[in-house]
């Protein structure tokens, strides 16, 4: 039936068993979250979600724990980070998507963390402009980073790039 139905232009199929209406919008970052349950959106995804990157990020990044493999497709489509599976739910939040759905992603001071720990892997421009973004933001929760990079065992290099910032 759905076949026939994407036969006759009622219904787009976007990805494996995701379907939308003609008239409607994809709302790309639901439907991967939709596709995997073990992912959560971080490092440029969510520094563009958080509103403090100044561009749209090209590949979305996810992570998702060490002992998991997403499908090919999200591999294939997406930066894909690993940690620890203890980790993976530390300061993770439902956040609205730019088409207004909540997804799976990590909030502000745990983005950061994760910036810091793949500096090495972003590009030097977005991982600067990220680390003074947050150093600027008025909400910005230093208990919490601290917090976040203990667990992660990188507290001595955000206690380093926080106080050049600070």
């Amino acid at each position: 039936m759905l076949s026939r139905l994407c036969k006759l232009g009622q219904l787009e199929r976007i990805a494996q068993g995701q379907y939308i209406f003609p008239d409607e919008l994809e709302d790309e970052l639901l439907s991967l979250s939709l596709r995997f349950d073990g992912i959560v959106f971080s490092h440029e995804t969510a520094l563009y979600l958080h509103g403090i990157s100044d561009r749209v990020p090209f590949e979305h990044s996810l992570t998702t724990s060490s002992n998991c493999v997403p499908p090919a497709a999200i591999l294939k489509e997406c930066n894909v980070y690993y940690i620890k599976p203890e980790l993976l739910s530390l300061g993770k939040i439902r956040i609205p998507s730019p088409a207004g759905n909540l997804i799976p992603a990590y909030d502000v001071d745990r983005t950061i963390c994760d910036v810091i720990r793949s500096r090495n892997r972003m590009g030097t421009e977005t991982f600067l402009y990220a680390i003074r973004a947050y150093a600027n933001l008025p909400e910005k929760r230093l208990d919490r980073l601290a917090e976040y990079a203990e667990a992660m065992n990188i507290s001595g290099v955000v206690k380093h790039y926080m106080e050049v910032l600070l």
